[in-house]
C-alpha cells in the first residue's frame, strides 16, 4: 500500500468519516471502538478516549510496527491492530466495535454457525468467537489472531467484534454485516437453535461469493455466467 503525503491527508479525512459512520450506523457508541489503516511506514490509528464527533484528521495517531507513535496517545487496543496488520498482508484496515448484537453473542462466547448463507462473507463456515482476555493486552491480540485465521471477522469473548477489509469502506461494510448476522442469529435463537447449512453447501456459497463482483453473479451450473447489458438496436 503506497501512500504519499497527499494520500495520507486524504486517508486521515476518510478515517474520520468512517468513524462517524460507525456511530451513525449504530455499530458503535461513545468512545468505544477503534479503527486503523496501513501506511507505508506503519499504520494510522484512532486516539484513546476521544469521541468521534469531535475527532479531527490531525488527531489520528501515527504508529510504527515496533509500537512507537507520534502525537496523541493511541487506542488502548493498538496491539491487536498492529499484530493483525503485521500478520495479515491481505488486508489494510482493522475495525473494532462493541456493536450490540455481536457483543451479546460474544458475552456467551458463541460462534456464529452457518445458520444463514451470509455467514460465508467472513471467509468460512463460521464467524468464530475469540477467548476472553483483558482489553489492551497481548493475550487479547493472540486470541484475536487465532479466531481470525482464514477469516475477515471474528467476535471477541465478552468484548465485541473485529472486522477487516482491504479498504475503509469494505471494513465498515463487514462490521455492519457481522452485526446484522448477529442480530438475526440472536432472534433465531429465541425459537431454538436453528439448523445450519452443510459444509459442502457453504463451500459453494463461499466460492460464489469470491467470484461475485458488483452485480456479476455467476450461477452454479455455469449457464448465463455473467449478467451483461443488452445490445442496443
Amino acid at each position: 500500500m503506497s501512500t504519499t503525503s497527499t494520500d495520507v491527508a486524504a486517508l486521515r479525512r476518510e478515517m474520520v468519516d468512517i468513524c462517524r459512520r460507525m456511530n451513525s450506523s449504530g455499530i458503535n457508541q461513545g468512545t468505544a471502538g477503534n479503527l486503523s489503516v496501513r501506511t507505508d511506514t506503519g499504520f494510522l490509528i484512532t486516539p484513546s478516549s476521544l469521541p468521534y464527533d469531535t475527532m479531527q484528521p490531525e488527531d489520528l495517531v501515527e504508529m510504527d510496527l515496533d509500537g512507537t507513535y507520534v502525537g496523541r496517545r493511541p487506542s488502548s487496543e493498538w496491539r491487536f491492530h498492529r499484530d493483525i496488520l503485521r500478520q495479515r498482508t491481505d488486508i489494510n484496515v482493522v475495525l473494532h466495535c462493541h456493536s450490540i448484537y455481536a457483543t451479546t453473542l460474544a458475552c456467551h462466547h458463541k460462534t456464529i454457525p452457518s445458520f444463514h448463507y451470509m455467514t460465508g462473507i467472513a471467509g468460512g463456515t463460521t464467524v468464530r468467537c475469540a477467548g476472553y482476555a483483558t482489553f489492551g493486552t497481548q493475550a487479547l491480540s493472540d486470541n484475536a489472531l487465532t479466531a481470525l485465521k482464514d477469516r475477515t471477522a471474528c467476535l471477541l469473548g465478552q468484548h465485541g467484534q473485529i472486522s477487516l477489509g482491504k479498504d475503509l469502506e469494505s471494513a465498515l461494510w463487514m462490521g455492519i454485516e457481522i452485526e446484522t448476522l448477529s442480530r438475526m442469529y440472536v432472534q433465531a435463537l429465541t425459537l431454538g437453535e436453528p439448523p445450519v447449512l452443510p459444509d459442502d453447501e457453504m463451500e459453494r456459497v463461499i466460492a460464489q461469493m469470491r467470484r461475485m463482483s458488483y452485480g456479476n453473479a455467476p450461477d452454479p451450473e455455469g449457464v448465463n455466467d455473467l449478467a451483461r447489458p443488452r445490445a442496443q438496436a
